[in-house]
């Protein structure tokens, strides 16, 4: 089956009833039709306006600067109709420089198309000031850093300030091949900031081909806080394989130094984080989640395939892992002291395919839940699953996916369905962005021994897979960043179908399928 396209619709229809853009304080719906006509849309923007691309290719040699404030009532949108109308190939280091408040993105193929990897770094570099960011529904490949985020010193009394509450969901971030670079890759990858939702996006083929060669789908660090991720799926290996290639983060592989971080410390580098109902798949070089001095962290109800586990490091980690299901195993590193409880871990990939329909497709219907059906713990910060299926019939299921016979649920692609709730602790439908490539450094280096090599600041014993990397700092794009920028389900699933925009992962899907590799 073809992937279905993704429509977003308004929800409140306005006529094209002008063009141009507003010149008065009345929002208006602003069709384009160019390249030129995009630009200066974007410059003129004001609180309320609808920029709406038309079917087409737009070419963007120069960033796009986003810095007018919208408002909650009147946010500024960029958006196309539906999802594959336009596309905007970006041919320099970032696209959208939002710095403004209540921006929203949606339905946009972005594509980055530098000859040079190292030339395209963000398609989205959220900034400063830019709460309540909204990014949604799009299509995104050819960046290092597809969403970066991170402070700049542009509060009143010129301190350094981070965005907010941003909400990032069913969007599809891939490469079609691995990065020819030895700056960070890391698709989504914030440095500061609180409330962020990374919620429902497909996260797929992140690697990076130069330097330590270790990449992450998406982390939050820089003592962000409040951050959750929910919903996604993130499948290390389709297109391509090798390198290492680590899933979800709370810290990465560290932030430095410390004015770059929130109150101006990177230790913790994550606090009150949530990782719930999140499937992550086919990752045999490194952990599925990985916490790096994460103070307070829950990793709640996630479904771990092909990975080597779940990693939580360092003194300043501690939380809770519950109800998780995985074929790797659960550890506590380098002083962390995060409780583990409920737990099925070390499954192995025999009974994996045992219980479920087809797990290396992606397909996790359900064939015989004995050992995980009904065996894990109520909690209040998970009430449903990666379906949006309420878990309503008593205690949870293990992993992301809750087997109570209410309807289907294809896990071959994000459910799109309406806010996951629970008592998230104050924590809300956003987040801040530390973003930029101006991090400072932060090196990507995670642990060395067993389960992920890679650095951090202890070494390891180094008996296995790598997570994070030493040479993975961010300072190295920073510095280029800051030339440019200144600163449930009963679950019978349909394994085949992929994400919003993607033809390209479905004809992998297709000819690679069950030839994936397995953790050996």
């Amino acid at each position: 089956m073809l992937p279905r396209p993704r429509v977003w619709i308004p929800c409140t229809l306005v006529a094209l009833a002008t063009l141009g853009w507003s010149t008065s304080a009345e929002a208006a719906v602003v069709p384009v039709t160019t390249t030129a006509e995009l630009q200066a849309a974007v410059a003129n923007a004001m609180p309320g306006d609808e920029i709406v691309l038309a079917p087409g290719t737009y070419i963007l040699d120069n960033k796009l600067n986003c810095t007018a404030n919208g408002t909650a009532d009147q946010p500024i949108v960029i958006r196309a109709d539906t999802l594959g109308d336009a596309t905007v190939q970006m041919n320099n280091l970032e696209g959208f420089h939002i710095q403004g408040a209540h921006w929203e993105i949606a339905n946009l193929d972005i594509e980055g198309v530098c000859a040079d990897d190292n030339n395209c770094e963000h398609a989205f570099h959220v900034t400063g000031d830019a709460e309540f960011t909204h990014i949604h529904h799009n299509t995104v490949h050819g960046f290092n850093a597809h969403i970066k985020a991170n402070g700049t010193d542009t509060g009143p009394m010129g301190e350094r300030v981070w965005p907010d509450d941003v909400v990032v969901e069913y969007n599809e971030l891939y490469n079609p091949a691995p990065r020819n670079t030895g700056n960070p890759v890391t698709f989504i990858d914030v440095v500061g900031g609180r409330r962020w939702r990374v919620r429902a996006n497909y996260i797929h083929d992140f690697a990076k081909g130069g330097g330590n060669n270790i990449s992450y789908a998406a982390f939050l660090k820089g003592n962000s806080r409040d951050g959750i991720f929910e919903r996604n799926l993130v499948v290390c290996e389709m297109l391509h394989s090798g390198q290492i290639r680590l899933g979800l983060s709370f810290g990465g592989g560290g932030s430095a130094p410390d004015n770059i971080c929130e109150d101006g410390t990177c230790d913790p580098e994550h606090q009150n984080g949530i990782m719930r109902n999140n499937i992550i798949a086919h990752c045999p070089a490194d952990v599925g989640i990985y916490v790096n001095e994460g103070a307070n962290s829950r990793i709640y109800n996630n479904t771990l395939y092909n990975t080597t586990g779940i990693d939580m490091r360092f003194v300043s980690t501690t939380g809770e892992v519950r109800n998780n299901l995985l074929n790797g195993q659960i550890r506590n590193r380098d002083g962390a002291t995060a409780n583990f409880a409920s737990n099925l871990e070390m499954v192995s990939v025999a009974d994996f395919q045992a219980w479920f329909t087809d797990p290396d497709a992606l397909d996790f219907s359900l064939v015989d839940g004995s050992m995980f059906v009904d065996q894990g713990e109520t909690l209040a910060e998970v009430i449903d699953d990666y379906c949006t299926n309420i878990r309503d019939d008593g205690s949870h299921d293990l992993g992301a996916l809750e087997f109570d016979g209410d309807g289907t649920c294809n896990t071959s692609v994000p459910f799109e369905g309406s806010d996951s709730g629970g008592d998230t602790d104050g924590t809300t439908d956003g987040g801040t962005t530390d973003g930029g490539t101006t991090d400072g450094g932060t090196t990507d280096g995670g642990t060395t021994d067993g389960g992920t090599t890679g650095g951090g600041t202890t070494g390891g014993e180094t008996t296995g897979d790598s997570t994070g990397g030493n040479d993975d700092i961010d300072g190295t794009t920073a510095a280029a960043d800051d030339s440019v920028d200144g600163g449930g389900c009963s679950c019978s699933s349909g394994g085949s179908q992929q994400g919003a925009g993607g033809a390209l992962a479905l004809l992998a899907l297709l000819g690679l399928g069950l030839g994936r590799r397995r953790r050996r």
